[in-house]
Order: C-alpha cells, then sequence, then structure tokens
C-alpha cells in the first residue's frame, strides 16, 4: 500500500531542504517515544522537526493501518456512506486522507489535535483533499470533546498510548455519543493496544453498540496472552522513508489492532483470519475467529472445492464466507 499520490508529492515539498541527518535523528527519538509508550507529559509531535520525522518515517505505515481498518469496516458495512468526520488526534490528518481514500464522497471534516506543530502540516496537506472541508480545532482529545459536534464516522488512531489510561473509559463513551454511526480506534498492533482495544470493546458494547470489525460477534475475545489479535499492512518506502529510517529493503509490516463499532450491526457475519494463512500442496492452514465467539485453526483441502478457492487466495484480516 503506498500513500496517496497527492499527499506524497505535498510531503516531498514539506521535506525539502531538510537535512538527512536531523529526519533520521529526530525519526530514531519518535520512535522509541512510540514503543515506550511514554507519557512524560510531551507530545510525540511536539515541534516542527518531529511532525517532519513523522511525515518521512511514520505516515505512510499509520495510513495503511487506518486505510486498511477502514476497508474492513466498508467490507462489514457496504450501504454506510459517511459524509462527514471527526477525526480525534488527528495529527497532521493521516485519518482524514484515509478516510477520503476510502468514501470519495466525504464532504466535512472537523480535525482536533492537541500540537499546534502537528496542525500547521495538517493545514497545509488539507488543501490537497478535493472536495473536503476540513476545519480545525485545537485541544486535548480527553478535555476538548464537550465543544465538538456529531459526525457519521467519528476515529480516533494512534492516540490511546498518549493518555493517561484512568482518562479512557469517559473517553471512549464520549467518543461514541459523537458518532451519528460509527466509531473506529486504531492502535499499534502489540499487546498493550491490544489490550486498550479489548477496553474499549468491553466499553463500547455495554453502551449498546454493534461490533462490525474486526471482531465477527460481541462475545468475550477467545484469545488470551501470550496471544493477542492483530493484523499487518506491507507498506511500500519511498527513498525519504527509506533514507530516514535507514532501511535497505522496499517495504515494511505495519502491525496494528482495530476496532470499529457501528449503531446498526453487520447484515451478515464472516470468520476473519487472524493470522497469516499457512500453504502447503492441496491445503491452506487458517486460524479463524468466527461469529460464534470461537476462534480455532481450520484445514481446508483441495477436495473442499470452492471453499478451497477461496482459503487459497485469504490474507491475514480477510473476512472469509467459508461452507
Amino acid at each position: 500500500m503506498e500513500l496517496p499520490q497527492r499527499l506524497r508529492v505535498a510531503i516531498d515539498k514539506l521535506l525539502e531542504g531538510t537535512p538527512t541527518s536531523s529526519l533520521q535523528s529526530a525519526s530514531a527519538a519518535l520512535s522509541q517515544r512510540y514503543r515506550a509508550e511514554l507519557r512524560d507529559g510531551r507530545l510525540h509531535l511536539a515541534d516542527d522537526l518531529s511532525v517532519k520525522a513523522y511525515l518521512a518515517a511514520r505516515m505512510p505505515a499509520t495510513f495503511a493501518a487506518i486505510r486498511s481498518s477502514l476497508a474492513m469496516l466498508e467490507q462489514a458495512l457496504p450501504a454506510f456512506s459517511p459524509r462527514s468526520i471527526l477525526d480525534v488526534g488527528s495529527g497532521p490528518g493521516t485519518g482524514l486522507w484515509a478516510a477520503q481514500d476510502c468514501w470519495p464522497e466525504l464532504a466535512k471534516a472537523d480535525a482536533l489535535e492537541a500540537s499546534d506543530a502537528a496542525s500547521r502540516v495538517g493545514r497545509h496537506l488539507a488543501q490537497e483533499l478535493h472536495l473536503l472541508q476540513v476545519q480545525w480545532h485545537s485541544g486535548d482529545a480527553a478535555q476538548t470533546l464537550s465543544s465538538m459536534s456529531a459526525a457519521d464516522l467519528v476515529t480516533l488512531c494512534y492516540v490511546l498510548d498518549e493518555l493517561p489510561p484512568e482518562s479512557l473509559p469517559a473517553l471512549i463513551r464520549h467518543l461514541w455519543k459523537l458518532a451519528s454511526f460509527a466509531l473506529v480506534i486504531v492502535e499499534p498492533g502489540t499487546p498493550a493496544g491490544w489490550a486498550r482495544i479489548l477496553t474499549a470493546r468491553t466499553i463500547l458494547i455495554e453502551s449498546g453498540a454493534h461490533i462490525a470489525a474486526p471482531c465477527p460477534h460481541e462475545g468475550r475475545c477467545p484469545l488470551s496472552p501470550p496471544d493477542w489479535c492483530h493484523f499487518a499492512r506491507r507498506v511500500a518506502r519511498t527513498r525519504i522513508h527509506r533514507v530516514t529510517k535507514g532501511g535497505d529493503v522496499p517495504w515494511e509490516d505495519e502491525k496494528f489492532i482495530f476496532l470499529a463499532a457501528t449503531r446498526s450491526p453487520p447484515d451478515e457475519r464472516f470468520s476473519r483470519v487472524i493470522a497469516p494463512p499457512k500453504h502447503a500442496k492441496g491445503r491452506v492452514d487458517l486460524k479463524l475467529c468466527d461469529s460464534n465467539g470461537n476462534a480455532d485453526f481450520r484445514t481446508i483441502t483441495k477436495r473442499e472445492g470452492e471453499s478451497f478457492r477461496v482459503a487459497r487466495r485469504a490474507d491475514w484480516g480477510d473476512a472469509l464466507d467459508l461452507i
């Protein structure tokens, strides 16, 4: 997966003249903050250089994770066609770009961001979001929501790791009130990110939400540590991406976990592939989470005809209608 071309061009222009060594050091510091889930009172994107490092090294991967999450929601509810979005903790607008890429008919967006540096860049990039009118708001996700208006789609992407854990329940309930139809939360695909998604899932189900994706049910999650639910999306690296991260290969895999809560349930519930499929001659081994709330391996052989043809093309994260 790649960033939209308009976005790639705009980012390249923003990064012109920035020394590679500065991007590399800022990217390393940013990655360390993300990995440590550091909560020291500072924003991850606190200044212009950290935002530029994010554009160069992290935005392609976070875009891919968010876009993939929205695609799974779209697959579960193909009739859902949002006209408005509230993107909370928007950063430089990664979620806005992913949402418009998924639903070109989006017309109105509100972006809430605490970092002035990230907002400045987001406003600049948003000029390329054709047909989408974006209003930017300054404020903390845990404290400023009372002034925000409801939207068809509310997104909260890669934000919870920056917030005090005790603020999560009230935040999730408030976000759900603002979601006219759907709330999507995306987190890093780590055990800690999965734990935060599970907490949000419990709160949302208790609040009357339906889980449209990735779970095919609203029952208890069948996984337990050391296992955890997450997915991966392969991301194409641009030249500046490779140089900033010091990478040799032209791609990287972004691991993520998400939750899509909706006012109405999907018409159908299909099993979700929750691990990379394993292929052998005449067979495919799939780890599936099904609509009954079970997670287990299923071996599908060539003798099963259409199910085998479906399974052979399956990828990690796919929803499958298997006989």
